[in-house]
């Protein structure tokens, strides 16, 4: 039998509330800290009703097994992800397991670094207003979807509330400083071509993705979540072309419930249909299969 859909583990941990985000919820363990992953889903601002199951297992799974992929490139902050290593301070270990994460506590650095391998999205909107993404200035002609020549990098100032703010390269470097700017330049940079390069042996194009890094010691680490489909965006290979909307392998089927329905996108969304959330669930368990198997072959 499968196990609900968990919208938060308040009542399952004992240990202190650090921060309750949209999605994850973070515990205070002392020398350590503990990130516990719900079902729940967000769209256009609003945290939606129910929770989507099998989402947080698949977010908190995918981030452990990029993170050991990535740790020869980059320090992170996993301790582990072994439920039973918890003790008491789990009080259900089986609706906890597959979905925790013991880390260690970082300085966050307030940048969201993204990388943009293909002009789509929020940078596609941005080139058509400017002609630029991010303050770097573009070819003329780009037609939306269209690969760059090299992946560019589009930092954006964090917000706790409200929307990050997409900043330039040098209100950046403003910001944290031109050493740290450029060391976080070159890491997004080098950790995108990898998962790039990854998925695309797995029929999979990673279009865009971003980052958090923090600071243990004065050194950087990468926080958070990595190559998720909370935090990039993936197109099938089969399904790319130009001057259209991709859809893309992640909660693509609640963007299209929601800009289809008559919800006036003033106040929280009714509940989700039952149909909606089960094609979410297999959009995100399928991600998960396809970038966790040995290789791509076949849709089968």
């Amino acid at each position: 039998m499968a196990l609900p859909a968990l919208s938060t583990a308040v009542d399952l941990i004992d240990a202190p509330l650090l921060y309750k985000g949209k999605v994850r919820e973070l515990y205070d363990l002392g020398e350590h800290m503990l990130i516990v992953v719900t079902d729940r889903i967000s769209a256009f601002d609003y945290v939606l009703d129910p929770p989507v199951p099998a989402k947080g297992t698949v977010l908190n799974k995918l981030s452990s097994f990029w993170f050991e992929q990535t740790k020869h490139l980059i320090h992170n902050h996993v301790v582990h992800t072994d439920v039973e290593l918890l003790g008491d301070v789990a009080k259900n270990k089986e609706l906890l397991d597959g979905r925790i994460m013991v880390a260690r506590k970082a300085e966050r650095i307030d940048i969201e670094c993204v990388v943009r391998g293909y002009i789509t999205g929020g940078g596609w909107r941005q080139y058509q207003a400017t002609g630029e993404v991010n303050g770097i200035r573009l070819p003329e002609g780009m037609r939306k979807n269209e690969p760059f020549p090299e992946p560019i990098f589009t930092p954006a100032a964090k917000n706790d509330v409200g929307h990050d703010e997409d900043i330039s390269m040098d209100r950046m470097k403003e910001l944290v400083g031109e050493e740290l700017a450029l060391e976080l330049q070159e890491q997004s940079l080098m950790l995108y071509r990898f998962a790039r390069d990854y998925c695309a042996e797995r029929g999979i194009i990673l279009a865009d993705c971003k980052f958090e890094f923090g600071l243990i010691d004065g050194k950087v680490i990468l926080i958070d979540e990595i190559f998720t489909p909370d935090s990039s965006r993936f197109w099938d290979k089969g399904n790319y072309a130009l001057d259209i909307e991709i859809d893309s392998m992640d909660k693509e089927p609640v963007r299209t419930y929601l800009a289809s329905s008559d919800w006036d996108k003033n106040s929280k969304p009714e509940p989700l249909p039952e149909s909606v959330v089960e094609e979410t669930t297999n959009r995100y368990t399928e991600i998960y299969r396809r970038i966790t198997a040995p290789s791509f072959t076949s849709q089968s």
